[in-house]
């Protein structure tokens, strides 16, 4: 979802989760492969094959 550009927000509504859960979520992501921004996120995804052309 992030990789397809969904907000917080958004996600946290289509999961049932709180913003805070997701952000928190979201910057673990971020950190673990040591990415900078949702941008590196959709690469990684894109170039793993765990996206649709």
């Amino acid at each position: 979802m992030v990789a397809r550009g969904l907000s917080d927000a958004r996600i946290a509504r289509s999961l049932e989760l709180s913003e805070a859960g997701v952000k928190s979520r979201v910057d673990r992501i971020l950190t673990r492969p040591g990415l900078e921004n949702r941008v590196q996120t959709a690469i990684l995804a894109y170039e793993a094959g765990l996206l649709d052309r």
